[in-house]
């Protein structure tokens, strides 16, 4: 049994859908976890924003996701009843979604449970259209809704984690009939729900750790992440043009890597396969006959040990000032919980005695620069926040043991003349990362990348 994700680039036209639809139905058990069509997750965002301030907007945007499915059902289903029962339901979707919608714009409040139960709908959606795709093509396909087959998962509207041995419990009476009776259970991705029927959503990218968390609770053999793209690659492909695919990884290092700009895979992809030791594979809809990346729990170590350097330039650097910040006990704790309070995720902290430096999401610098001004004092003095920066990293298995090996790293930034302003190392096996200016990252990639890749 394989675990199929497909992403929103792979869900674009009639031409992205016929190819999909070809790769699921090429073998038997083959079961798909599926993203939202391409565009729609923003649309779904847009709208809610926009109902927050006026009822007028939700017609819009239903018209609008009802003309996306509605075309593409017409345009890839020929038989018929198939198309207007796959239509049908597709109008009863959207009648939940307009009633949610409206709930806003009366109430003018928008929880967050409300929120991601608004987000699941881009996939509730595309399961639906791809089912009746591919019960088009004569192989019966049923949409199966996370919530309704028990995806349980803990209570983080939006950053969820599933609960793997209630998962497993819960589908060997909800998926696996519908498997072992010839069917294909086209599941959605993104999204699970609490116990107590609450909706969660794992975050951007998350259909990849959705499809993670079936192929855990299914005991698949693989997991195939299904995209536009070759796989993982040595460098971003757009900056570095030499840049080359990579064949494989550890599970360690794609997740160092997708954590640290990557954006290939959900980096919480590999949690749910590690014990298991289930591969991934990174596939191209585009060249079906190419394997892509394999990423499992082997290690693997290349003669120039570097695998790939790869940056993040949506960051900025809190730094908070104060003479024994450093020192004080439950210091980075206050900050920590003060700012965990406001949904700001810390990417990396690192410490002096006199300055403590957080790595976060641009979008969070100013929310993070006022919470933790509350907290100054006797210890915290100044808080400044540094925006035009980016974090590259570099990964590989070795990395930490091979002498000599930062130094040539740092060598082929410094002959560009570029400043290193940080870095960190130690935390990670097979990673460590440094930040630079905006304006020399693509510098800085071209330069360690012909370095290690010529």
């Amino acid at each position: 049994m394989k675990v199929l994700k497909i992403g929103g680039n792979c869900l674009r036209d009639k031409d992205t859908f016929e190819r999909v639809v070809t790769i699921i139905c090429s073998e038997e058990n083959q079961i798909p976890v599926v993203s939202a069509l391409y565009g729609v997750t923003e649309m779904l965002r847009g709208g809610i924003q926009k109902a927050i301030f006026t009822e007028k907007s939700v017609p819009k945007v239903i018209v609008s996701l009802r003309e996306i499915h509605s075309e593409i059902a017409k345009t890839c289903i020929s038989d018929t009843r198939i198309r207007e029962r796959t239509l049908e339901t597709i109008d009863l979707r959207l009648d939940k979604l307009e009633r949610l919608l409206y709930g806003i714009a009366y109430t003018e409040e928008l929880s967050e449970n409300v929120r991601s139960t608004i987000l699941s709908y881009g996939e509730r959606l595309s399961a639906v259209l791809l089912a009746g795709i591919i019960t088009d093509r004569g192989h019966e396909a049923i949409a199966m809704e996370s919530d309704k087959i028990g995806l349980f998962t803990d209570d983080y509207p939006d950053n969820a984690t599933a609960d793997l041995p209630l998962v497993r419990k819960n589908f060997e009476h909800t998926v696996l009939p519908v498997v072992n009776d010839g069917k294909i259970p086209v599941i959605t991705g993104y999204f699970g729900c609490t116990e107590e029927g609450k909706i969660t959503t794992f975050g951007p990218n998350g259909t990849d750790y959705s499809a993670a968390v079936v192929a855990n609770a299914l005991g698949a053999e693989r997991l195939e992440i299904w995209k536009d793209v070759d796989g993982f690659m040595t460098s971003d492909p757009r900056m570095v043009k030499e840049a080359r695919r990579i064949e494989q990884l550890s599970y360690y290092e794609a997740a160092e890597l997708s954590y640290f700009g990557a954006h290939i895979l959900h980096p919480r992809t590999v949690e749910p396969l590690n014990e298991p030791g289930i591969p991934i594979y990174i596939r191209n809809i585009y060249q079906p006959g190419s394997e892509g990346t394999k990423i499992h729990s082997l290690a693997t170590k290349r003669e120039g040990v570097l695998k790939s350097v790869t940056y993040n330039d949506k960051i900025s650097v809190l730094r908070i000032f104060g003479a024994g910040v450093g020192y004080k006990p439950g210091i980075i704790s206050d900050i920590g919980n003060n700012l965990s309070e406001r949904g700001i995720n810390i990417y990396s902290i690192i410490t002096s005695q006199t300055c403590i430096n957080l790595l976060l999401n641009e979008k969070d610098s100013k929310e993070s620069l006022r919470a933790v001004k509350k907290l100054a004092g006797d210890i915290i003095g100044k808080v400044t926040v540094e925006e035009d920066i980016a974090l590259i990293a570099v990964v590989g298995e070795g990395l930490l043991e091979t002498k000599g090996l930062a130094a040539k790293v740092f060598s082929a930034v410094a002959d560009q003349e570029i400043n290193v302003e940080m870095l960190s190392g130690g935390a990670s096996k097979v990673a460590y990362y440094f930040i630079v200016k905006d304006k020399d990252v693509e510098r800085a990639l071209k330069a360690i990348h012909k370095e290690f890749f010529g």
